[in-house]
């Protein structure tokens, strides 16, 4: 059968990225911001938990009062339940990132389901909730991979265009906060991530970003909650 892969960079994405919040409800799109949020900024994290990362990033989060997405791999989460535990009880949304974080160009549909299947029951056993959020990874989906993440009463998502931070490139504190800020839109989903190897710098990049956005009078929201803000809210009309 015919596998349309979507990335982040084709045009349905980007058609996506300027979707009103009703036209990103309606399940026929991939979540990739919500362009009438007004000042709310989704933060999300990617592969995780980590047994040092994950803690400094949530003691960061706290001190800003911010809410954040953090996207799991189900591997992971087996190992360090108690800081999923810790990211569930402290308000944050826990999405779905597959059990072992395959190339899903390389596998068929009934591995990924397999994946994303256990991790949900990963989760499950951990917080007493399934994830609602699922973000593929790589960004890559194609059309059968998404009528299963909705048949299991999820929703796809990717991040915003150019708010790929590549922190797991470890590029320089200074690069992270210049990716973010030149590029911020309001409604935008931000993409870190939290497990790393030795010399994280996105930990010391959230200490700058997250005054700098509050400064702007941005507010920090989960994806679940900033799909479902109008700018009427925002804007207190």
């Amino acid at each position: 059968m015919y596998r349309r892969i979507i990335n982040l960079a084709l045009s349905l994405v980007i058609l996506c990225n300027i979707c009103s919040a009703e036209e990103i409800k309606d399940g026929n799109h991939i979540v990739v911001a919500n362009r009438s949020a007004g000042k709310y900024v989704a933060l999300t994290f990617d592969d995780g938990p980590h047994p040092e990362y994950t803690d400094q990033i949530l003691d960061i989060l706290e001190q800003n009062g911010a809410k954040a997405t953090f996207f799991i791999i189900g591997k992971n989460a087996e190992q360090y339940p108690d800081i999923v535990k810790k990211e569930f009880d402290a308000g944050h949304e826990i999405g779905n990132h597959t059990y072992s974080h395959p190339n899903m160009t390389g596998i068929t549909i009934e591995e990924a389901i397999k994946e994303i299947e256990k991790t949900q029951d990963i989760i499950f056993e951990i917080t007493g909730e399934r994830p609602k959020l699922f973000r593929s990874p790589g960004g890559y989906y194609y059309d059968e991979l998404v009528g299963a993440i909705e048949g299991i009463d999820c929703r796809a998502v990717l991040w915003s265009w150019r708010q790929d931070t590549r922190d797991w490139k470890k590029p320089s504190v200074e690069s992270i906060v210049k990716t973010v800020m030149s590029n911020l839109q309001d409604g935008d989903i931000i993409l870190f991530h939290d497990y790393n190897t030795k010399g994280s710098p996105t930990p010391e990049a959230l200490k700058i970003l997250l005054p700098a956005l509050k400064e702007k009078g941005y507010s920090f929201v989960t994806v679940s909650e900033l799909m479902k803000i109008h700018e009427k809210e925002s804007d207190g009309v």
